[in-house]
């Protein structure tokens, strides 16, 4: 094969081998960090739509790509898009946006928008096993292509060995994973089960196809280009083999002990030289941290000091694009052409300039627009509405500082990586006990430090809060507390706690607030929810709350957020619940779009398409009582 690809790196004899297997090969990769394994993947995508031979070339139809996060998939997207040939058109899916299809397609009577991820999921498994993917305008696939198969746990591994297994005989597969990086086990909460799942995917493609699976290596490190950013690679190899808590601990310490080499260390977080070092930045950073807790603080300290950075949101969390409301609302027509299309996104003011043409074919082709004319406009809003909106047309989480738990960091990159000191093997027994799973610990820190091309470093963990949940429930609203059962100091803000049933400001000027919210409202600004007035909207709800921006009303707390700020005050069935005047830190994660009842857009002015824009928020909410005291 001729390496021609003149804007490509040339591919590596490792590459070359994984690119150049046949479209019917069982190919497992095993890829360390900074493999090049996304050039890898485009490449091979390549190669499998554009065979010398044309009975062993596959069309883009044929090809089904799945990934576990709309940033993997944008990110493969632009990859082909810039160093692709003949891939353009193979389109890569999360498992939900895949099973979503899938499930609409078998079941199309049933809402499956309102139905829970996981839920979704085994039904997909069931529905695979039906033949669903052979059953209207199905097809199934020729070829399978999956990055990050160490993290298939539980019911994605299920779908995923239901769809090999069931086209075992007509399906060749693609798949890249490196057991080191393996982070996403604390989804599953029993550790005997979490212990048998981790590697578990491995040793089923190897029984399952024990004469003809074949296994490829990429060690080759692109990304680190120091001694610093290379110091935690020679472990990847032995994570890779660890089973038990004991090697695991050892792993561990040592990982941990090169990273608290002196040179490395700057100090706290608040210090004015690391504070200022951030500011006078111009290269990406991240911020890495082990849980949640730890990134909502240190985003709320990076936002007092005045630092502009990004905090990631969960990977499941899909918001729509603010832009495509706009698109939508500047035009009564049922279809775009391309250049109207093209035309009314330059009209549209972006903080990115977006690649047009590849979202002309993205949006084309999830709406099954009829023809090869025009984008048909009610079928993308129902996208919307859906839930299904393609997640190669997500806009993407960029900044140049960003705040990020190591799960959501996984498979990204960044010029310099500041990771929190990490607790010692000891801290962690202390901490959980007989739940402490030291390889996850060991891999999660092995992920965090490979994050780096050049620089890497360690800083104090800032103090953290008590983060409880209601009703110690799994899914309760977490709240920040204190040692007393019946300490409520705030909330941790959520997706869909600003109401989307009618758009800001439809009491007033919806429209006006529309024009607001794009003109003024960005990310990382500061927000807070105020009491409107003290009656409950409900016998399960707090009192209505709006929400402002620089003392504009910009929106209003949802029913789902007044319910659950009930649990949270509901200290038991005898506690009178007490309501904030005003809940402040809260910072905007990003406008999206969003569709509601088309007769509350009508009626609110913003036309008949039944889509607006509304403010997401982020962070720790804070109560604070009328006379100016915190809670």
């Amino acid at each position: 094969m001729t390496d021609a690809y003149l804007d490509s790196p040339p591919l590596t004899e490792e590459q070359l081998a994984v690119v150049e297997q046949s479209w019917d090969a069982r190919v497992l990769v095993t890829a360390g960090a900074g493999a090049g394994k996304t050039h890898t993947l485009v490449r091979r995508l390549d190669a499998l739509c554009g065979h010398e031979d044309p009975e062993e070339a596959l069309d883009a139809a044929d090809i089904l790509v799945l990934t576990f996060s709309r940033a993997a998939a944008r990110e493969l997207r632009e990859r082909i898009t810039r160093h692709g040939d003949r891939a353009r058109r193979v389109r890569a899916q999360t498992f939900d946006a895949w099973a979503y299809g899938v499930l609409v397609q078998a079941y199309p009577d049933r809402d499956w928008a309102t139905t829970p991820f996981d839920e979704r999921i085994r039904a997909a498994t069931v529905a695979v096993e039906e033949r669903a993917l052979e059953s209207g305008d199905s097809v199934p696939p020729s070829h399978v292509v999956i990055d990050e198969v160490q993290d298939l746990l539980g019911d994605r591994r299920e779908l995923v060995e239901a769809l090999l297994d069931r086209y075992r005989d007509s399906c060749g597969f693609t798949v890249v994973g490196d057991a080191a990086q393996s982070v996403y086990g604390f989804q599953i909460e029993d550790p005997a089960e979490r212990n048998d799942e981790t590697g578990r995917f491995f040793e089923w493609l190897r029984s399952s196809y024990s004469d003809d699976l074949v296994e490829l290596r990429l060690t080759e490190n692109f990304r680190a280009v120091t001694p610093e950013a290379r110091i935690a690679l020679s472990h990847g190899p032995r994570l890779q083999q660890v089973r038990n808590a004991d090697e695991a601990a050892v792993l561990y310490e040592e990982l941990r002990d090169l990273l608290l080499d002196p040179v490395n260390s700057l100090g706290d977080l608040t210090d004015e030289y690391t504070l200022q070092g951030l500011r006078d930045l111009e290269d990406t950073c991240a911020v890495l941290t082990r849980d949640n807790r730890q990134a909502l603080v240190v985003s709320r300290l990076l936002h007092e000091n005045g630092i502009e950075h990004r905090l990631r949101r969960p990977l499941e969390e899909r918001p729509v694009p603010w832009w495509v409301a706009e698109l939508l609302r500047r035009t009564e027509a049922t279809g775009l052409s391309e250049e109207r299309f093209r035309s009314l996104l330059e009209q549209i003011p972006l903080p990115h300039e977006p690649n047009a043409g590849a979202l002309w074919t993205v949006l084309r082709r999830a709406t099954r627009s009829p023809g090869r004319a025009a984008l048909d406009l009610d079928r993308l809003r129902r996208l919307v509405a859906d839930g299904r909106f393609p997640d190669e047309a997500a806009d993407p989480e960029t900044g140049r500082i960003v705040v990020s738990t190591v799960h959501r960091a996984k498979g990204l990159e960044f010029d310099r990586v500041i990771v929190l000191t990490p607790p010692t093997v000891a801290e962690l027994h202390k901490q959980y006990g007989r739940e402490a799973d030291l390889p996850a610990e060991a891999r999660a820190l092995y992920v965090a430090m490979t994050r780096a091309r050049q620089d890497l470093y360690h800083v104090r963990s800032p103090e953290l809060p008590i983060i409880k949940r209601a009703g110690n429930r799994k899914n309760g609203r977490r709240f920040v507390g204190g040692w007393r059962s019946y300490d409520r100091f705030g909330v941790v803000a959520e997706a869909g706690d600003v109401c989307r049933d009618n758009p800001p400001g439809h009491t007033t000027d919806a429209a006006a607030t529309q024009a607001y919210l794009l003109q003024e409202v960005g990310p990382g600004q500061e927000v807070l929810l105020r009491k409107r007035h003290d009656l409950p909207a409900g016998e399960t709800q707090s009192p209505p709350y709006a929400l402002l921006h620089r003392g504009r009303e910009m929106g209003e707390a949802s029913e789902r957020f007044r319910q659950e700020l009930f649990r949270v005050q509901k200290v038991n069935p005898t506690w009178d619940p007490w309501w904030p005047d005003e809940i402040h830190g809260l910072r905007i994660d990003t406008l999206e779009t969003v569709a509601g009842g088309v007769a509350a857009g009508a009626n609110a002015g913003l036309g008949d398409r039944g889509v607006w824009i509304v403010p997401r928020i982020t962070g720790l909410g804070m109560f604070r009582r009328a006379e100016g005291q915190d809670a």
